[in-house]
């Protein structure tokens, strides 16, 4: 079997296929039908700050087109609300709703029985060292995971912060 960098990258994208899948249909199952993983990561962007659609596009790495159609889907299903800046009358400012904060709370416990569900098949030490590997390999800890979704423009790049973890 080949350990090519290739290799590794497709099974990280299948590894996240495979989650984002399973957690749509879950959460479909649970009365939240139509939401994605591209929602999710909109949703946290909003709730870690990101006030605009520009900046959710930022924060998500995606076009500001992908981003309107986004929020849009999120603001129509109520999981986020618009309203005027108060300090820019051409801006709008998101906030993430009760129903949306509802949304994520739950998306988090379908990804805690995803994470179980792997653990029952390998292990709870394999599943750990895998996220601890990645955790090393981004540069991150746990505390600041939720800070994937800040603003990618004041994070340090990857092959800085390796450089450093491993001076």
């Amino acid at each position: 079997m080949s350990r090519s960098g290739a290799d590794l990258a497709l099974l990280l994208l299948g590894g996240f296929r495979f989650m984002a899948e399973e957690a749509t249909a879950r959460l479909a199952a649970r009365g939240y039908a139509g939401v994605r993983p591209s929602h999710d990561f909109a949703l946290r962007a909003v709730a870690a700050g990101a006030g605009s659609v520009s900046e959710v596009g930022r924060r998500t790495s995606v076009s500001k087109q992908a981003a309107a159609k986004t929020v849009a889907f999120l603001e129509e299903s109520a999981y986020v609300l618009r309203s005027p800046d108060p300090h820019d009358g051409r801006r709008a400012r998101l906030m993430v709703t009760d129903r949306g904060h509802a949304l994520m709370r739950e998306g988090e416990a379908v990804f805690d029985e995803l994470r179980a569900q792997w653990e029952s098949l390998v292990g709870r030490d394999r599943v750990a060292d895998v996220q601890d590997a990645l955790l090393l390999l981004l540069g991150t800890d746990e505390a600041s995971l939720g800070g994937l979704a800040e603003d990618p423009s004041s994070s340090v790049p990857l092959s800085a912060k390796t450089d450093s973890a491993l001076a």
